[in-house]
């Protein structure tokens, strides 16, 4: 198995090795550096390589090379093993393995600001951001530096402002709405950047010869100007980034830095498919890149048989699998967030039968007039059959509330307009509804603002979305109408959709997302979903007209 492993490895390092080069002369190396990278596992912990298979790779290049593993975010939530013990069996897990640096993605925060901080104490490696704040002084160390042969390498942490609102915006909030915690978000850009320069430069007059950021990033339009490759061309000296947040899989990019010199730009996907890798080389100083990919039907863990690691993993597992694998009702129709045609994943840019149904559970279980659910907390597919506790918490894993408010229709048409803003391009927030139909005409382009933390600000222009009907009838403005959603969206402005903060709240988190979704099957459904929901695009309650009507 090991000679197997070795070749593997190999083979993988010839065939997706790309080159750039770092500004300082040749270090004096007597060994290849080897840094493995982690980012939006999700929870994936047996998935693809698993991380019994990343600490196999890890320990097998080690034979060799000098080596070290980072992760860059969005570990802990994801799946039901995070859910279920609010991340701690993912810690535990990521100690095991042994990892050397770590930053924070938006989905840490998922459990609230005071369980991250618990679990980063639990955790046995050191979080790094030059960016996360509170009260304007930074939370962790902005970089940390390992040495191997005299020559010290310099990793930046950085996690994109859009966590104020793809997590809990109060959970960045003190008790009377003040925002205490940041993540250097202002000035369209400019103090991330200076930020990241910032630890950069003070990287290099602490000696480090290669500085490489680590970036929950991503490379999304949405996530502008935040991108990875803003930071790249707004600053200088970095030579690498290993990004993450977008689940982007890219073997090697060169991005022009600010002075225009070549920056090598990877990302590594997400659920250990791939494990990035970032090599220097002991030869001539060079940098290169690429990723270790799994792409077979069974994991690489089942291959390996035990290890320690692997011991740990089914450890964690072993224990929730019977209350899971619980049958909790029934569907006679596959239920999608994808494209049934392409596979591509549409729950967050247009209407599927998922998306309507989650939508129809908030309504019913709520008695409001109409129901929203963000694209964004509907996670993934269940396939026709039995329907587990483990599908119902892997499609709304974060634990959100079921609230209703008294609103205006107004309110209605700017939280439809706001969410509907990149449509046809993908929106976290993207709205799911039950209780309304509504259009997005795609050829008005999007006049809706924003502040400075990502949250809506008000509509300058036309609004593309247009002839909204409640209960068969013409939105009214100037109506009052029972809205229910969960807490995050409600209450905590997630997404940005801050227009109903101030709302008369009439349902206060009476029941969790997942509850409210099996009880509506169980309940109102008879514990079967039917042909009601057959069709994978829904019932026609959101439409894109992507051209002007003839006058």
């Amino acid at each position: 198995m090991k000679r197997l492993l070795g070749l593997f490895l190999a083979l993988a390092m010839l065939l997706t090795c790309c080159t750039a080069f770092a500004e300082e002369a040749a270090p004096a190396l007597t060994k290849d550096v080897i840094v493995l990278f982690t980012s939006d596992v999700h929870c994936g912990i047996d998935q693809g390589f698993g991380y019994a298979g990343l600490a196999a790779i890890r320990d097998q290049l080690a034979q060799s090379n000098h080596v070290l593993l980072v992760d860059n975010g969005d570990a802990i939530q994801g799946e039901p093993v995070g859910t279920m013990t609010t991340g701690e069996a993912i810690v535990s897990l990521m100690n095991a393995v042994g990892y050397d640096a770590l930053t924070m993605g938006n989905h840490e925060f998922d459990y609230g600001m005071d369980r991250f901080l618990e679990l980063a104490k639990l955790s046995n490696t050191p979080y790094v951001s030059c960016n996360f704040t509170y009260n304007g002084e930074l939370v962790f160390d902005p970089y940390v530096i390992k040495e191997f042969d005299g020559v010290k390498i310099a990793f930046v942490g950085v996690t994109t402002p859009k966590t104020f609102t793809s997590s809990t915006p109060t959970y960045f909030q003190d008790e009377n709405g003040n925002y205490v915690y940041g993540f250097c978000e202002g000035n369209d850009g400019a103090d991330l950047y200076a930020a990241v320069q910032s630890a950069a430069d003070a990287a290099r007059a602490e000696g480090a010869q290669y500085v490489v950021l680590q970036a929950h990033l991503g490379i999304e339009a949405e996530c502008a100007p935040w991108m990875s490759s803003d930071v790249i061309l707004n600053t200088t000296g970095i030579d690498a980034v290993l990004d993450g947040h977008s689940h982007s899989e890219l073997e090697q990019e060169i991005v022009k830095n600010k002075d225009g010199q070549d920056v090598l730009l990877v990302a590594c996907g997400t659920k250990l498919a791939n494990i990035g890798y970032l090599k220097i080389s002991a030869k001539d100083g060079k940098l290169s890149s690429g990723l270790y990919t799994w792409k077979y039907d069974v994991s690489f863990p089942a291959l390996m048989g035990d290890t320690e690691v692997a011991k740990a993993v089914a450890a964690a597992t072993d224990e929730l699998n019977a209350k899971l694998n619980e049958v909790v009702a029934k569907t006679e129709v596959t239920l999608t967030i994808n494209d049934p045609e392409t596979g591509a994943r549409i729950i967050r840019n247009a209407e599927t039968n998922l998306g309507d149904l989650c939508a129809d559970a908030y309504r019913a279980m709520s008695g409001a007039d109409i129901a929203f659910v963000n694209g964004g907390g509907i996670r993934v597919s269940i396939e026709a059959g039995d329907i587990t506790l483990n599908n119902i918490l892997k499609v709304h894993p974060f634990g959100n509330a079921l609230c209703m408010v008294e609103c205006s229709g107004q309110q209605i048409l700017d939280a439809l307009e706001w969410t509907s803003r990149n449509v046809p391009g993908e929106n976290g927030g993207f709205l799911q509804v039950s209780g309304l139909t509504y259009e997005i005409h795609t050829y008005i382009e999007s006049s809706a603002t924003m502040d400075d933390k990502g949250a809506f600000t008000g509509v300058t222009g036309e609004y593309r979305v247009k002839n909204v009907m409640v209960g068969g009838e013409p939105l009214d403005l100037n109506k009052t109408y029972t809205l229910a959603s969960h807490n995050y969206m409600l209450k905590s402005g997630g997404d940005g959709t801050c227009m109903f903060q101030d709302c008369p709240v009439l349902i206060d988190e009476s029941m969790l997302d997942n509850q409210v979704l099996i009880n509506y099957i169980t309940g109102t459904l008879g514990g079967v979903v039917g042909e009601e929901y057959a069709a994978p695009y829904g019932q026609g309650r959101i439409v894109a007209v992507e051209e002007a009507p003839a006058e």
